[in-house]
């Protein structure tokens, strides 16, 4: 979706306007508007007064909107709302490569490392995403650093030179420059307003005490079957679900490029359609503690693949809705995730050896933490460790497949070449490749083999399963 005039073909309105004039939340992160007489740009649902329509540019993302010259509006955060669920679904290039700018590839990689992922050149990945979006892979991870240096600067008391670094920015005076020019403010000034806005002279929160984070998410949020599904596979000594049904946290250790995390995850009461059936949607709480905050964008965005924070549960209910078997359901528990996985190469080896050889191997192999926190005391091991400790068999060929990349599932990776290479892992029965493909690959779309599943679920089969899941009627192992 570019900047353009897209308007009804019936009525002559643009439904983007429409959405905006109603500020409508379920809009939120899959386009945002930009007020030429303000230079400001917003989320679909900004409590701001309505511009005229003439005033108003439309953008696909954020960074276009910044490319253009307008700087995020105060008042309703566009830079924080939930990531496009059309990235989620697509299977394309294009979604491809927002969701491995999303996991920080291309400030660790550069454009070179993230065009090398997907198989094109750099070139025909800078036009694809240019055309289609408005803005290049440069300018997409330059507004997701911005938005990490943010949540750095006012929630946490690093000196403001390690925020630059940590938020992946080459120096201070860029920093410096990209901060004024998408907020308005210098990071000392959006520092003391946070403190101004909390009641308090100076945050407390630093990496080391965790980094207080909301993950938003659109529309409504079924957080109860996501974490039963959690406790249920929690791993000892990496993950741990505690406290009573409604108010659970969930914690576990996580890998990352440049150290290790633990992060906590706060269960919220479900949510329910109110009046017009548009619920503007909300957030989980988290806390995360780094042994490096180059790592925080990278640690949300497994978290939020993990919770499913992306999805379009609008579209979901809506198609799913329609299904007679699936209606009661829907209406019982609107806003029902699909979950995915915070480590996808963890997850594969977890749906071959079930939650108690998992735990097994997390024992002998799992690799210590410097400082464990409770009861999380390791990391999973890595694909290499196992592949190296445990030759024989499925779970070897599978683990060695992992380590030497045949198989591929990284958040760029082509679901259907993956599907493939793990076909070719012999042993590897045709459940467990669908529970991969479901969960670490997150596709939306995913009909276990020998499943009388409808054609007319799709392209929302994973959904429909985790609702026949949540009602107790289908077990997917």
């Amino acid at each position: 979706m570019r900047d353009d005039d897209t308007r009804d073909e019936d009525t002559g309105e643009d439904p983007r306007y429409e959405a905006v004039r109603s500020r409508d939340g379920r809009f939120d992160g899959a386009f945002f508007f930009a007020v030429e007489t303000t230079g400001i740009y917003c989320r679909p649902s900004c409590p701001a007064v309505t511009p005229k329509r003439a005033n108003v540019r439309f953008f696909a993302t954020a960074a276009a909107a910044q490319g253009s010259g307008f700087r995020a509006c105060r008042r309703c955060r566009p830079d924080a709302v939930p990531g496009s669920a059309e990235w989620n679904v697509r299977a394309d290039v294009v979604g491809r490569a927002m969701r491995l700018i999303a996991d920080g590839v291309v400030d660790r990689e550069g454009v070179a490392g993230l065009a090398g992922r997907l198989g094109y050149s750099a070139r025909q990945v800078q036009r694809q995403l240019t055309a289609e979006l408005g803005a290049g892979p440069v300018a997409l991870a330059r507004a997701q650093r911005a938005h990490t240096a943010r949540v750095l600067v006012q929630t946490t008391d690093l000196p403001i030179t390690e925020i630059a670094f940590a938020s992946g920015f080459a120096s201070v005076r860029q920093f410096n420059d990209t901060i004024r020019a998408v907020y308005a403010s210098t990071p000392s000034e959006l520092r003391a307003a946070a403190a101004t806005k909390s009641g308090r002279a100076r945050r407390t929160a630093t990496p080391n005490a965790g980094i207080p984070l909301r993950l938003a998410h659109r529309g409504p949020y079924q957080a109860g079957p996501v974490f039963d599904l959690l406790q249920r596979e929690a791993v000892p000594g990496v993950e741990e679900v505690g406290g009573p049904p409604g108010a659970r946290t969930y914690r576990r250790t996580l890998r990352l490029p440049y150290g290790t995390g633990i992060v906590a995850v706060d269960e919220r009461p479900g949510t329910a359609r109110t009046g017009s059936g548009a619920h503007p949607g909300g957030w989980l709480d988290a806390r995360l503690h780094l042994t490096d905050p180059r790592d925080l964008t990278t640690a949300v965005q497994r978290l939020r693949r993990q919770f499913d924070l992306d999805a379009d549960p609008y579209a979901v209910d809506e198609r799913l809705g329609t299904d007679p078997v699936l209606a009661p359901l829907v209406a019982a528990r609107p806003g029902l995730r699909s979950p995915g996985t915070a480590d996808p190469e963890e997850l594969a080896v977890r749906a071959l050896v079930g939650r108690a050889e998992a735990e097994q191997l997390v024992r002998r192999y799992g690799k210590a933490l410097d400082a464990p926190c409770g009861s999380l005391t390791h990391l999973f091991p890595e694909p290499a460790v196992l592949a190296g400790a445990e030759p024989g068999g499925t779970l070897g060929a599978l683990t060695a497949a992992l380590a030497d990349h045949a198989v591929r599932l990284d958040p760029g990776a082509d679901r259907d070449d993956a599907q493939d290479a793990l076909r070719a892992v012999p042993g590897l029965g045709a459940r467990t490749i669908a529970e991969i493909r479901t969960r670490a690959l997150g596709d939306p779309d995913v009909a276990p083999p020998g499943a009388d599943v409808p054609d007319s679920w799709r392209p929302w089969r994973s959904y429909a399963l985790n609702h026949l899941r949540a009602a107790g009627k289908w077990e997917f192992r």
